[in-house]
Parts: structure tokens; C-alpha cells; sequence
């Protein structure tokens, strides 16, 4: 029996980043050795233990075979007679196919270092073309390591693999795991141009890949792109450190405006409501968990009035926080603010400027959070009132609140 460490943790540790997990391959093995040292299966497609004591991942080393289209047509082949070298070639990429054994060597079949020192995300191998989840997965470390471009025959083959369906095959629940994880690392936006060049992302999303060449007023926008603006405020969100929710929400907050009639541009008259609508539908498509889902849908429809805000009136600044349930929902408010200064910095020159509208509405919320509530309803129920009349006596003294602070 050889073990070796594989994967992301010797990638990182020639990279010089952190490293917090740890993979490992066990070479001439069977499953009955690894139970009678203690090791405990958790694998259900494949052999893969848990160590008895760092409860860290041990793989049988196995080869894999296409059977069927998706990434669930595979047939596994663990055994004491598949190598390292084979464990690794079914690997996706070569800068995630190497390994270290027990003495620290490096075993790089695959020409990992070397495309690790190009800055190169290349496969292993044509067999690639047989998991479409490895777009995803070459997307997300491209939003990772930002400065790392896609070999071009890498990117052919991802293009081949869009155009024979196998992108279309996914599930949702994994496109949504590999697409979330993408939003949040330091640069999304390489994800997503990533899934552009190769096709995939008018597949998987066609409301965001029809932004792309769609203009904006330039005095708002000067970067004029609809596209070129969503790859923006993507790393505002990675700036501000936003959580996925309000990454989510600023993913969707403007696909109304790739329906926007062409003889409108650059104007994008209540696409507000047309991109609430598309924000739901890829939600419901993707599986998305409901707090995203729900922030998406309010940022969408609301982003623009909380970008207006700063010229509204005591009475229309309390319709908004009506509307967006603010009183219930306080924390969904705030991150609807994150979303609108992400959304607002997100602008080809003006990742700087300040947004006072997000403090702004802040502060409103938490002075008309201060209001006794319980006193306001009974001194009305003093006065006699009932039901829907206590709830106008709690309104108005949010809205004289409001005056009063100015």
C-alpha cells in the first residue's frame, strides 16, 4: 500500500497559498484493507475512507469510463492494480493532477508545475470532454486564480463539449454548487466571461449572456456595456467582500435590460420589472436557496429607487422601506443596500465614488427601529382605535419621525 497527497493541497503549497484541505490516493489497496486499519467508507459512487484519526479523505486510486451522457454516466474502476499515474490522468486539470509522496517528492506526470509557472489552466487529458461539470470547475478556478488564462485547445475542446449538448445534461443542484462557489472567489467575473468565451454560459443562462452588447446611457454608465458592467460590479462584490446572497442579487439585478426593445437604447425603461421576473425564473431553474432567491428578486426591482433615494422625501423614503419589509426584515435591507453600493462602484472609473444612499437609508431604518411601537399602539388603543387604525398611528409616527431628523 502507497499513499500519496494529491490534488488542490499540492497545487497550493507550489503556489504558496494557504492550504486547508488535504486529499489523498492509496495505491495498491483494496477496501477490506482500508476497514481492517480503521478506516471508515463514506463513498457511495467510489472507495473513499476517512481516516480514523484526521478524518481527512482516502481514495482508492481508480480509473473511470464513459457510459452514458451527464456527469453520472461513469463506470469506476478502483483496484490494487490502476497507478498513480492512471488515478491522475482521469483528473481534470493538469495543475490539479499532480501528487506528493511520502518523503515530499513531487510526481507531475501531467505538467502541472510547468502550468502553474505559465499561468495556464489546461486538461489532463481528451477524457475532459467526458464530465461537462469540468466547465464549471475550470470556470470557478479561473474566477481563483484570475491571472491564469485557458489553453487554447482546452477551450476548444470546452466549446466542442457545448456544442454536442453535454452542458445541457447538468443538474440543477450541480450547476447552482459550482456557480456559487465561482461567485465568491476573489475575481468572478473571469467565471463568467469564461463560460462566455466556450459557450456555455448562453446554455446555462442565456438572460446574462444576452447583457452582453447591450448599451447603457454613457453618463451613468461609462463603461456602456450592459456585460462589461455586470463583470464589474461582480468584483465590487469581491472588493466589498459581499456574502453569496448579495452576489447572487447583483448577478440577476439587470437582466431586464437584455429585453430591452433595441429601438430604446440606451435607455432601459422599467427593466426593473422585467429583470424581478427573470431573477425568478433562473432561480427556479438553478435551485437556488431562498435567501438568495428572495434578496435577488427585491434587489432587481428595487435597486434603482434605493439609487434615487437621496432626492426622496420623507414620505417616499418610508414607501421604500414599506415595500422592501424592512421592519420584518432588517438584515435582508441591509444587504439590499450592499447590493445597490456594489451595483453603484461597479462602473468603469468610479469604484471609488462614495454612496451615501446606503448609510442614509441605514440610519432611517434604525431611528424608526427606536420607536416604541408598543407605547405608539397603546396610546391609540387609548384613544379608541382598532386594527388597521393602529397600524396608520405606528405609520404616522414613523413619517413625523422621518421630518423630524430631516
Amino acid at each position: 500500500m502507497e499513499i500519496y497527497e494529491v490534488g488542490g493541497a499540492v497545487r497550493d503549497s507550489l503556489l504558496g497559498r494557504p492550504v486547508s484541505d488535504h486529499d489523498w490516493v492509496v495505491v495498491g489497496a483494496t477496501p477490506q484493507d482500508m476497514l481492517d486499519r480503521g478506516f471508515q467508507p463514506v463513498g457511495k459512487d467510489f472507495p473513499v475512507f476517512l481516516h480514523p484519526r484526521s478524518h481527512e479523505e482516502y481514495a482508492l486510486a481508480r480509473t473511470e469510463r464513459k457510459t452514458a451522457p451527464g456527469y453520472h454516466g461513469f463506470s469506476v474502476h478502483a483496484a490494487p492494480d490502476v497507478t498513480l499515474e492512471q488515478d491522475l490522468s482521469r483528473r481534470d486539470l493538469t495543475i490539479n493532477a499532480m501528487a506528493r509522496d511520502a518523503q515530499g517528492r513531487l510526481i507531475d506526470p501531467y505538467g502541472g508545475q510547468r502550468d502553474l509557472a505559465a499561468r495556464c489552466l489546461r486538461h489532463v487529458s481528451p477524457a475532459f470532454a467526458e464530465d461537462p461539470v469540468r466547465i464549471l470547475r475550470l470556470a470557478r478556478f479561473a474566477a481563483r486564480f484570475h491571472d491564469f488564462s485557458v489553453a487554447p485547445e482546452t477551450l476548444a475542446l470546452m466549446r466542442t463539449m457545448v456544442d454536442a449538448g453535454e452542458v445541457d445534461a447538468l443538474v440543477a443542484e450541480r450547476v447552482w454548487q459550482e456557480l456559487s462557489r465561482g461567485l465568491m472567489e476573489a475575481h468572478p467575473s473571469r467565471m463568467i466571461e469564461v463560460l462566455r468565451e466556450c459557450g456555455a454560459l448562453a446554455r446555462l443562462a442565456p438572460e446574462l449572456d444576452q447583457l452582453f452588447g447591450v448599451p447603457q446611457p454613457e453618463q451613468h454608465h461609462p463603461e456602456i456595456d450592459t456585460g462589461a458592467h455586470l463583470l464589474l460590479v461582480l468584483d465590487q462584490c469581491a472588493a466589498m467582500d459581499a456574502p453569496l446572497p448579495v452576489r447572487y442579487a447583483c448577478l440577476c439585478h439587470d437582466l431586464g435590460k437584455g429585453e430591452t426593445p433595441p429601438e430604446e437604447w440606451p435607455r432601459h425603461i422599467a427593466h426593473e420589472v422585467r429583470s424581478e421576473r427573470l431573477s425568478r425564473a433562473l432561480s427556479e431553474r438553478w435551485r437556488v436557496p431562498t435567501e438568495a432567491r428572495e434578496l435577488a428578486e427585491l434587489v432587481a426591482r428595487e435597486h434603482t429607487h434605493v439609487h434615487q433615494s437621496e432626492g426622496f422625501s420623507p414620505e417616499a423614503r418610508l414607501r421604500l422601506l414599506d415595500r422592501c419589509d424592512a421592519w420584518r426584515r432588517p438584515e435582508r435591507f441591509g444587504q439590499l443596500l450592499w447590493a445597490c453600493e456594489c451595483d453603484a462602484r461597479g462602473r468603469a472609473g468610479l469604484q471609488a465614488r462614495p454612496y451615501p444612499q446606503r448609510e442614509r437609508l441605514a440610519a432611517d431604518l434604525r431611528r424608526l427601529q427606536a420607536l416604541d411601537q408598543a407605547a405608539i399602539s397603546a396610546e391609540a388603543l387609548a384613544r379608541g382605535l382598532k386594527g388597521p387604525a393602529i397600524g396608520q398611528a405606528i405609520h404616522h409616527a414613523r413619517l413625523a419621525a422621518l421630518k423630524a431628523a430631516g
